[in-house]
């Protein structure tokens, strides 16, 4: 595109009209810009950089990988055609799902996606959780035990394996399915799907026990330091929300913060006992 601002003819003045640019004039066309500015509707390019023009991303987290199409309900249609168009939707809707299978796993995932954001747990593992009950429906495993009770061990077992410090007590207080159903469950998944899963460390612990016992930040700096010395003096062997407490309770005692077993102990869910016996070797 030209950058001139006269007429390169009569050196009259020159105006913009739509892609061309016009002598006012003499009417001599100075140049021309067919390119379109706007937002193209697909990209080939950057799908991978730019998502932004080629609609919604694909989610793992929907049985139908999120393509499904929706019926919108504004319609100026009366009488007769408008009831058509109500059992259009609903015959719509209805072949969304195919099979017991798919109406399983709509369910299933249903689940997880609450869960997850009960838990305010990110993106990723409500997409990992999905994925996980899909395999674990793909093995054949999920026959004879509750739907709740997998979704939410698939959601303990990526948990687990990313060390997202979510205690079973505080997944099944919020899924619609009880410890027991949870543990047989994630035992099956653990047995036939082989889970990378390992204990968490307990350094992710640290932070959500301090803000709730109310310790300022230096409680949970000294209690970092304790936890790196119990490491390298092979400290462990222990759940690692009780040494997570004691490193803590250990960190304020001899402070002005207090803190009692019994407070450090509920807030891990663990019994005072284990907490003592990690406190006496440090």
């Amino acid at each position: 595109m030209s950058a001139k601002r006269s007429c390169p003819e009569c050196d009259s003045a020159v105006k913009h009209d739509a892609d061309e640019t016009v002598c006012v004039s003499c009417g001599l066309v100075v140049s021309t810009d067919r390119i379109d500015r706007g937002p193209e509707w697909r990209s080939f390019a950057d799908d991978d950089t730019n998502r932004e023009r080629t609609g919604a991303p694909l989610t793992r987290s929907r049985h139908d990988r999120g393509l499904s199409t929706e019926m919108g309900k504004a319609t100026r249609a009366k009488g007769r055609k408008r009831r058509r168009i109500a059992r259009m939707r609903t015959q719509h809707n209805r072949s969304k799902v195919r099979s017991k299978v798919e109406r399983n796993q709509v369910y299933g995932f249903t689940e997880i996606r609450r869960l997850v954001s009960s838990l305010s747990l990110p993106r990723d593992v409500r997409e990992s959780a999905c994925v996980l009950f899909e395999s674990a429906q793909s093995e054949d495993i999920v026959r004879g035990r509750t739907l709740e009770g997998f979704a939410a061990a698939a959601v303990y077992a990526v948990c687990r394996s990313r060390s997202v410090s979510r205690t079973v007590s505080e997944i099944t207080g919020v899924a619609r399915a009880d410890g027991n159903e949870l543990r047989a469950a994630y035992d099956a998944m653990n047995r036939e799907l082989g889970l990378s899963t390992g204990p968490v460390d307990p350094a992710e612990y640290l932070p959500r026990f301090a803000t709730e016992l109310d310790l300022p930040g230096s409680a949970e700096r000294e209690a970092r330091r304790l936890l790196r010395k119990a490491k390298e003096s092979g400290i462990g062997g222990r759940h690692p929300r009780g040494v997570a407490a004691a490193c803590l309770y250990t960190a304020v005692k001899d402070t002005d913060d207090t803190v009692t077993q019994r407070e450090a102990a509920d807030v891990a869910d663990v019994s005072p006992a284990t907490l003592r016996k990690t406190y006496a070797e440090f």
